[in-house]
């Protein structure tokens, strides 16, 4: 069976959620990502700010450096997970056979429903006028005979493009006379060993394809397959409960050795790690610290944990890990939960039936606060433990907004010496 794969990519996905809930915003150079005073990259730009030579994950020195009239916003999650939900939801009615990249980039696989739809070119287009009329959004659209036909086929006529590379043929005409560059897996260290090969375009690949062979080994071999538009990949469905680990982490805007900052970074994002948990009916057995020292020297600490969900156990977890390190200027902190499993089983003896019932009730408050942060959303309810995390990292990052006597001298501490 001739297979049909459609690849849909958003278009410049922050940046246009941010202009379609302020139309100011339309046409102007908007960079999401850090502000110009800031540590940081490019999320995200929008076609007006690419115009500039502006790339995701650019520094955002050099962002400002090409484009000192841009309008530098930092994202907002929240907002572009909800535009999220909502272009994952289109795509789930034309098939269930969707490999998620991103919030705003995926695969589906339609061979087994093109029938159901009159067609991939229909489901194609149906995508892009539901995305634009529910969504207010525009994406690119591919469709082809593979992912990489399909990948290609969307960046073909971008921005709110359209296009199909129906069968190995016309892939291979379209891109013989291509930059290597364009090509599925060639990144910036396999086009130079290539280029030192007198290798510039696809063709030069097919033409020399044994030396490229030999030079990459089971690498080179892929690429020559690519250049003559081989790719048996497979659509794959991703679902939480097959992630082998789960995250969360932040970089400060300055290092820090405030420890009672730091573990309120751990418990948001407990709390973060909880909610995905629970929507994914797992839980974790190892919950890993991250941290990066303003040295760049990085080191993980982890810990085994009885099966779990719950917000406090994966919180205090990562505390006793961070309160057995060496305390120096921080600029990154993390936590993870791995190991998972679809059940909770405790060892029940004599000695621990009373901490058994004390969690089974926890359980059931977790159960309750899950339910309603599904129903309000998890930014309504919070406890009070969240509210003074929040307020201690708001006054910490915000200190004009404090009392005009307290400094942020006083929370941040800056020091000089190795770890």
């Amino acid at each position: 069976m001739n297979r049909k794969i459609i690849h849909v990519d958003m278009d410049a996905f922050f940046a246009s959620v941010e202009s379609r809930d302020n139309p100011a915003l339309v046409g102007k150079p908007l960079i999401i990502g850090a502000l110009p005073t800031e540590r940081g990259v490019v999320s995200t730009c929008s076609y007006e700010a690419r115009k500039y030579g502006v790339r995701s994950a650019m520094n955002i020195k050099e962002a400002y450096r090409r484009c000192p009239h841009g309008i530098y916003m930092h994202p907002n999650m929240h907002k572009y997970k909800t535009a999220s939900r909502a272009i994952h939801e289109i795509w789930s009615t034309y098939t269930d056979v969707i490999e998620y990249l991103s919030l705003d980039e995926g695969y589906l696989d339609v061979t087994s429903t093109v029938k159901l739809f009159g067609g991939a070119s229909e489901i194609a287009w149906k995508i892009k006028e539901r995305t634009r009329n529910e969504v207010g959004l525009t994406c690119s659209v591919g469709i082809g005979y593979s992912k990489a036909a399909a990948k290609f086929a969307s960046e073909e006529k971008k921005p709110d493009g359209f296009f199909e590379v129906p069968d190995q043929a016309f892939f291979q005409r379209l891109v013989i006379d291509r930059k290597i560059e364009g090509l599925l897996g060639v990144g910036t260290k396999s086009s130079e060993k290539l280029h030192q090969m007198k290798i510039y375009r696809v063709r030069d690949i097919l033409e020399n394809q044994q030396r490229v062979i030999q030079v990459f080994g089971k690498r080179g071999q892929q690429i020559v397959e690519m250049a003559k538009g081989i790719d048996d990949r497979e659509v794959v469905p991703y679902y939480e409960s097959e992630a082998k680990s789960i995250s969360r982490e932040h970089t400060f805007q300055h290092d820090s050795v405030d420890l009672e900052y730091l573990k309120s970074y751990l418990l948001l994002f407990s709390k973060e790690l909880s909610l995905k948990l629970q929507a994914a009916h797992l839980y974790g057995q190892t919950v890993t610290l991250k941290i990066t020292y303003a040295t760049m020297r990085g080191i993980t600490r982890s810990e085994t944990v009885e099966p779990t969900n719950r917000m406090e156990d994966i919180y205090h977890a990562a505390v006793k890990q961070l309160d057995r390190i060496t305390i120096a200027p921080i600029r990154l902190v993390g936590v993870g939960v791995g190991n998972f499993t679809q059940t909770k089983e405790e060892q029940i003896s004599l000695w621990n039936m009373e901490n058994i019932e004390k969690n089974d009730k926890k359980d059931k408050l977790n159960e309750k606060l899950f339910k309603l942060r599904q129903k309000y959303g998890s930014e309504i309810i919070k406890t009070a433990a969240e509210l003074e995390a929040e307020k201690k990292i708001s006054d910490i990052n915000n200190p004009d907004s404090r009392d005009t006597n307290s400094s942020v001298k006083d929370r941040i501490v800056r020091k000089e010496g190795k770890i």
